[in-house]
């Protein structure tokens, strides 16, 4: 059941971003912020983190998930101080950040990319 309730939430997510793009003027840069303030003000409420108990890397892997795991990080480093605020929402991504630009890197290198006219 768990890889049903991942495959629905995940692909809902997903749904709701192809309607944004395809309905609104709105680019993907600007859904991509959208989704991830979204994610942050929903575990800052204590709604998201629900839906990741439920729906596992369903809810975390889409860009919502990056603002929950910012915001998780920032409310429990906020236990120990301001600056571990801080601290803790970048401790809290910084695996994903560094896989991003190592793999965005690796693709640079290997792929000769060409400009659209």
């Amino acid at each position: 059941m768990e890889y049903i309730y991942c495959f629905c939430i995940g692909g809902l997510i997903c749904v709701v971003g192809q309607v944004l793009l395809d309905t609104t003027k709105l680019t993907a840069p600007r859904i991509l912020v959208i989704f991830v303030v979204t994610g942050a003000i929903l575990q800052g409420m204590g709604i998201y983190e629900p839906l990741v108990k439920l729906a596992g890397n369903g809810a975390t892997v889409p860009l919502p998930g990056f603002g929950y795991a910012l915001a998780k990080g920032a409310m429990e480093g906020a236990q120990d101080g301001f600056l571990a605020a801080l601290t803790g929402a970048v401790k809290s991504t910084a695996a994903g950040v560094a896989v991003a630009i190592a793999f965005g890197y690796l693709v640079a290198v290997i792929f000769n990319p060409k400009s659209i006219r």
